[in-house]
């Protein structure tokens, strides 16, 4: 065992299939490397504390709101046989909550990248998700696993619910994602209870929206392994006029899209549930999206990211995890 270790993780971007995906069509999910969770565990002489941005003190008396977290940690501390190790555990996440980015998803996998490293343990992807899901099951019920399988990957995740669950291939580009905060907490169970009542109850409008956003996914998968640029900003652009249509788009996403697009955005949409949260952009380029960064700064966006494309990597087979993280 170690006397320090380290894991770390990334915040996760829907990139496209919003919505959609509730109902059995895919979505295309991307890690963002550039904001991202850091895990560091140092051994001590006595007690087990954390040091996170909700709370700073021994792990026993942490709030509920990170029942999660405490629970994850009991759990792995009991796989390796020492649930009385002494330890000082310290998150640094640059993940915003409540935006759609999967905060809570990128610190669990920090977390049991951490712990497998101190404890020298190998750790398969199956086995990351797998542990990963405790914390994700008591913070939100039933997740569906699409922002762990993000926030672990190198490369863009493919996902239907209940059916699959996997990376697919993605071909280095000059390419670059702006990513937006609008300021505005997203409504996720607001909006996800909009789109349901509009399939409901305006079915022959929202309907075929839905099957619009899901043969668009199918599309960009293929523009993705294509590096098909003009295509990928095209279906951006219908992604979001679909949702905007669905009702869960703001004035202010829509400003930002609007903005984006003006200043040689190839496409750009809402990301995540929408009614707050993220936009993003498709930029040629780093020298383009730093334009668009700045111009949705001065728009009124709280924070920018860029993203580039060339650093996601593609691997086929069972990954092992440990120690690289």
């Amino acid at each position: 065992m170690k006397e320090k270790a380290t894991g770390t993780s990334y915040a996760k971007i829907i990139f496209f299939g919003e919505h959609s995906v509730v109902y059995g069509k895919p979505a295309i999910a991307i890690p963002l490397y550039s904001v991202d969770v850091n895990v560091a565990i140092r051994l001590t002489a006595i007690g087990q504390t954390i040091h996170c941005r909700y709370f700073d003190g021994p792990i026993s008396e942490m709030n509920d709101n990170l029942k999660g977290v405490g629970v994850l940690i009991q759990r792995l501390l009991s796989r390796f046989h020492a649930p009385d190790l002494p330890f000082e555990l310290s998150i640094t996440s640059k993940v915003p909550s409540e935006r759609g980015m999967g905060s809570s998803a990128a610190t669990a996998v920090a977390l049991v990248r951490g712990f497998f490293n101190l404890f020298e343990k190998p750790l398969t992807r199956a086995k990351l998700l797998e542990l990963a899901d405790i914390e994700e099951k008591i913070t939100h019920g039933n997740p569906s696993g699409l922002d762990a399988a993000t926030a672990s990957s190198e490369a863009p995740i493919w996902f239907i619910k209940n059916q699959i669950n996997e990376q697919i291939e993605f071909h280095s580009s000059d390419l670059c994602l702006v990513i937006a905060d609008s300021g505005l907490k997203g409504k996720t169970s607001e909006a996800v209870s909009l789109v349901h009542n509009n399939v409901v109850e305006d079915a022959e409008m929202a309907i075929p929206m839905i099957d619009q956003l899901g043969q668009i996914a199918n599309t960009a998968r293929d523009a993705l392994a294509d590096s098909d640029e003009e295509l990928l900003g095209t279906l951006m652009n219908h992604s979001q006029l679909n949702l905007a249509q669905l009702g869960v788009s703001t004035k202010t996403l829509d400003k930002f899209c609007q903005i984006a697009v003006a200043n040689k955005a190839l496409g750009a949409k809402l990301t995540g549930s929408g009614l707050g949260g993220c936009m993003i952009a498709l930029a040629r380029n780093q020298r383009d999206a730093q334009v668009i960064s700045t111009k949705l700064r001065q728009a009124g966006a709280t924070q920018t990211w860029i993203q580039s494309f060339k650093n996601y990597e593609f691997s086929t087979g069972e990954r092992h995890d440990n120690l690289v993280k």
